[in-house]
């Protein structure tokens, strides 16, 4: 059970993969490589598959040659235009919180970030006296419509059309209009160079800093916020926070494929949000978030103030040796 748990955890987005091949891979390189795939046909598995071309022609090709074209595992696509039929969400269950803060821990390991500039933050909210407070974990929403990208004067911020909105910190001037412009203050600018030490691994060496390695150290002058973890989603895998909540808060899929998924268990993103009256964050806005929450109720845990014990902690002055 533990095994799959883990295979589930790390390649949801295999899910469902060849089902969707044909639009996956494009009428346009298909047409383009229906040549060669049926010359490449009889050398292959042996097993072939149906697929239609942009003109309606029904052909018949290889289906491990199907499969290589289109596994995310080296995937050669263009960075700023992300992952074909694609659209990525995320859910946030607000009864499960505790402020554990291991997905904001988990994140900042990630991506070099320290202190303030944190990515994901856990806020405490109480809509009034006579109800119960709760936390609520806090990110980049990864609009639609996104103001950020509006206002952006270098092209520097930019929505793929898989629904990530990230940064080119090589783009990035530093004018801030874009943290102006988001009504979520989610972003955070580059005062200094990361504070914690950068250990690149071995095949990232050599690497330009692009959208894509979001594993790469930030940029001193530049915006940074969430960006959904680019280089994890391309291998099929989640972004850290949700693996990294022992609480389950977290759930990420595909809005297309109406699946979404904490690591644990595999839901319907649609029956979720109606069950639970799922709602994004200031939606008069007509920005369209791509992060959905489910309202605090029926928690399965108890609320406690834990980030303000640990603030208190911190600020104990230590005695004074004589």
């Amino acid at each position: 059970m533990e095994n799959n748990s883990k295979k589930s955890r790390r390649k949801f987005l295999d899910k469902g993969l060849k089902i969707g091949i044909a639009s996956a891979i494009g009428g346009v390189a298909l047409s383009k490589l229906s040549t060669s795939l049926k010359a490449n046909a009889e050398e292959g598995s042996g097993e072939t598959m149906e697929l239609m071309t942009t003109d309606g022609t029904i052909i018949q090709v290889d289906s491990s040659e199907v499969v290589e074209m289109g596994h995310r595992h080296g995937m050669d696509y263009n960075v700023r235009e992300g992952i074909p039929n694609r659209k990525f969400v995320m859910v946030v269950d607000l009864a499960k919180c505790k402020n554990a803060l291991k997905c904001q821990s988990a994140c900042n390991k990630a991506h070099y970030i320290t202190g303030d500039n944190a990515w994901m933050k856990v806020y405490k909210m109480q809509e009034s006296e006579d109800t119960a407070p709760y936390w609520m974990p806090t990110t980049c929403q990864h609009c639609d419509k996104p103001a950020c990208v509006t206002v952006c004067p270098v092209d520097a911020t930019f929505k793929r059309k898989d629904g990530l909105v990230l940064i080119d910190n090589d783009r990035c001037i530093g004018c801030r209009f874009c943290m102006a412009a988001c009504p979520y203050s989610t972003r955070v600018f580059n005062w200094g160079d990361p504070g914690q030490e950068v250990t690149l691994n071995l095949d990232m060496t050599g690497v330009e800093p692009t959208p894509e390695y979001a594993g790469m150290p930030s940029l001193k002058g530049t915006v940074d916020k969430c960006d959904f973890c680019p280089h994890m989603v391309k291998e099929g895998e989640l972004p850290h926070c949700v693996t990294a909540c022992p609480n389950g808060v977290f759930y990420f899929g595909d809005k297309y494929e109406d699946t979404v998924t904490n690591g644990e268990e595999t839901v319907r993103l649609s029956k979720l949000l109606e069950e639970k009256a799922g709602y994004r964050l200031l939606e008069s806005l007509g920005t369209e978030p791509s992060v959905y929450y489910l309202p605090p109720v029926d928690r399965l845990v108890d609320f406690e103030d834990g980030m303000e014990h640990f603030t208190e902690f911190q600020s104990v002055e230590k005695p004074v040796k004589e």
